[in-house]
């Protein structure tokens, strides 16, 4: 059977950046590497990696808002090809959905100029006037994309049958073992 959904990752796969949070700590001259490594070896979850992640935005501008964070993303460019991939893809009938732990600052973007059925990403919590609270906002494991993905499949009643998954790392091997198809794009 054709398959009737399209998943996929978001950053080095749909956009031409390795990691949208690595991208907004680089203009922050920032380095996550000591949470990352924490991550690695399971002594903090998700929810906590985002929260360290933020917090590090926080110290460097403390009044730093959703707003600037969107604005840092806003340069961050398509993958070549991918414009073209995802209307095919529409033409052809396929729901298409991003699957990412990045930032949904920039998903939610992608999503709306590739006219992506939906996007599933991490973000972050803010006050009235749009400043960051500190608390992130857990919606996509980076270590389990896999379930994500079957949660979309369901809203549109696709069975594993009818899924193919794009990814580039380690991170998307569960989106590949929940999907008919897995394609590791220049992994």
């Amino acid at each position: 059977a054709v398959p009737k959904l399209a998943a996929f990752d978001m950053d080095g796969v749909l956009v031409d950046i390795v990691s949208s949070w690595v991208h907004v700590h680089r203009r922050f001259g920032v380095n996550n590497d000591h949470s990352l490594r924490a991550y690695l070896d399971g002594e903090i979850d998700d929810r906590e990696f985002i929260r360290r992640d933020i917090a590090l935005w926080r110290e460097a501008d403390p009044g730093v808002t959703s707003g600037k964070i969107r604005e840092m993303l806003a340069d961050a460019p398509l993958m070549t090809g991918a414009a073209e991939l995802i209307a095919e893809l529409r033409r052809r009938g396929f729901k298409t959905v991003i699957v990412s732990a990045g930032i949904d600052l920039l998903s939610e973007r992608i999503a709306a100029e590739l006219g992506m059925d939906l996007q599933f990403a991490n973000g972050m919590c803010t006050d009235g006037s749009g400043r960051l609270s500190g608390e992130g906002i857990f919606r996509v494991r980076l270590m389990d994309k896999g379930r994500t993905v079957l949660d979309a499949a369901e809203m549109f009643g696709a069975g594993p049958e009818d899924i193919v998954s794009v990814g580039n790392s380690r991170y998307d091997v569960s989106m590949f073992e929940r999907s008919a198809l897995g394609i590791a794009f220049c992994p």
